[in-house]
């Protein structure tokens, strides 16, 4: 069935006439989103990865010991400059990354992975991992032309992102000049859109909703009206929070990302492998289910009785997605912030934010629920009663008692409300696309104020149709990237012919002449260093 044909199916239904204005729009959200997601969306960024990956020739795996000591690998060395920014206007790349981490480690590490198994069963981690490793190249790319294509705003910020890269990249090319407009206006509108629900009120709602559950009864203070007096202050509080952190402006996000993300991350790994260790002795039993039923061996009985392979394919790849944002073009608009002059070094750190926030923190929640005894592990079904909201607090009350669940509000808070921080700068950057830097001040102001509503909010629309336009951010991004495929092995066999064969070749660093010229000072500085060091190491 076409999109066409889904919309007239939905609004010609006999029940249509009787719905609200508010249960209409939710039908043809939800079919604008399966088409999005089902139909097209998984296909383009699975395809879009796959191409990605082959024409960089397995950068990923090829070039492995390059981008692991190009990020984490060489992170705490004496000579590493990942950390070191004295630039105004940019942060350094380690704030870059954890930023970036801040808006995408959230609730689809911890609810939205127990969802993708409780739906597609074991197999749908598989394909989370597949989606994550065709992902790393498209981060990759996407951060390339970030880099490539940004510029300085009125006050000496860097800007990029998708929508510069459609302008100036895709609409560079012969004929092309108001397409890559037209994509890039889409693009900012609909990342605008999503940062309210997907990274706002979706996220403010589920931290209030989940903090409501682990307080005492007494703290119960009754309602005002249809809204929960609890729910309000913690609206309220969470507000001012934000507010002192995201009206400070990227400097003041990234220094919160920094101290924050890895805190957090690293606590809640360590949760996770007390529980793996726990469980050592099913782990065999674990890891084969994931590949046992990955290629659609069916259930007999239980929640996932008859699933089928599309539905577990669909499943993993559409919460690994959820997870780590690859293909969706917003984690860019952090990237090109970055005080990096080489695009491919900033592409490698989009290779390890996927790795990072799928294949390890996704993993260990996979490991966590399949090991909690809900999960029969040779049929697949869900226990009768399972409640994927909670699946991973019981998995950790199971091993750590009530305090595991009082660990898991936590980590469901830091994940949420970071992303909440994150998310405030891919709108605020959207939004100053759109109406320039001045408008963007209003628009934070404005994104701080709409917290109180997340914490208030009772329906789920408003998660639902961001839900939409977070999908839909991602076409117009994927069409710029594979479009500007030439570019993206260009400047990646640039610096592969520099950096590693130490070839005499002139550096591809911008678009813009004047920014060229200015970063191909710092790159033969610092290609000198290499050089010197690599002599030392040779004599």
């Amino acid at each position: 069935m076409n999109f066409l044909s889904m919309l007239i199916a939905v609004s010609e239904s006999a029940a249509w006439e009787s719905l609200t204005l508010a249960e209409k729009i939710a039908k043809v959200n939800d079919a604008i989103g399966t088409f999005v997601w089902t139909n097209m969306g998984l296909i383009l960024l699975i395809g879009a990865g796959i191409i990605l990956t082959c024409v960089t020739k397995f950068f990923q795996v090829s070039h492995l010991k390059t981008w692991w000591t190009n990020t984490i690998g060489g992170l705490f060395s004496k000579k590493s400059k990942a950390r070191k920014n004295k630039e105004s206007g940019s942060v350094s790349q380690f704030q870059a990354l954890c930023t970036a981490l801040a808006a995408t480690i959230g609730t689809g590490n911890i609810a939205g992975v127990a969802s993708a198994i409780c739906i597609g069963g074991p197999g749908a981690v598989f394909w989370m991992w597949i989606a994550a490793f065709f992902g790393m190249m498209t981060n990759f790319s996407e951060n390339i032309l970030g880099i490539y294509y940004r510029r300085k705003n009125s006050e000496g910020e860097w800007s990029g992102g998708a929508m510069y890269y459609l302008q100036d990249g895709l609409g560079g090319y012969k004929h092309c000049k108001v397409l890559g407009r037209v994509l890039a206006g889409a693009f900012s509108v609909f990342a605008v859109l999503a940062s309210f629900g997907i990274g706002n009120m979706g996220q403010i709602n589920k931290i209030v909703i989940n903090l409501d559950n682990v307080l005492p009864a007494s703290v119960d203070l009754g309602y005002i009206g249809n809204i929960k007096l609890t729910h309000l202050i913690m609206g309220v509080v969470l507000m001012i929070l934000g507010g002192l952190i995201i009206l400070g402006g990227l400097k003041r996000i990234a220094s919160f990302a920094e101290k924050v993300v890895p805190f957090m991350a690293c606590a809640y790994i360590l949760g996770c492998l007390i529980i793996f260790f726990a469980n050592i002795t099913n782990l065999g039993a674990i890891f084969g289910s994931i590949f046992k039923f990955a290629f659609g061996i069916k259930a007999v009985a239980g929640g996932v009785a008859g699933v089928t392979i599309k539905t577990i394919i669909t499943q993993g790849c559409k919460r690994g997605v959820f997870s780590n944002e690859a293909g969706l073009g917003s984690s860019v608009m952090v990237h090109s912030a970055s005080n990096v002059r080489e695009p491919v070094k900033q592409g490698m750190w989009g290779i390890f934010e996927v790795f990072a926030d799928t294949i390890v923190v996704c993993t260990m929640t996979a490991v966590v629920v399949l090991s909690s005894g809900k999960i029969d592990l040779n049929t697949g079904a869900v226990a009768e009663g399972t409640n994927d909201a909670t699946l991973v607090a019981e998995s950790f009350g199971g091993v750590f008692g009530s305090f595991g669940s009082i660990f898991v509000s936590v980590a469901l808070l830091l994940f949420a409300f970071t992303t909440v921080v994150g998310w405030s700068h891919y709108g605020a950057k959207s939004f100053e696309y759109l109406f320039g830097t001045k408008a963007a001040k209003g628009y934070k102001v404005f994104f701080v104020l709409m917290m109180v509503s997340g914490a208030i909010m009772t329906s789920s629309l408003a998660w639902e149709i961001s839900d939409t336009f977070n999908a839909l951010m991602m076409v117009p991004n994927l069409i710029g990237v594979l479009a500007m495929l030439p570019i993206v092995i260009k400047i990646t066999k640039n610096y592969v012919d520099r950096r590693i064969k130490h070839k005499k070749i002139e550096p591809m660093l911008s678009f813009d002449p004047a920014i060229q010229a200015e970063h191909a000072k710092d790159v033969e500085l610092e290609e000198k260093e290499e050089q010197e060091a690599l002599q030392q190491v040779n004599s």
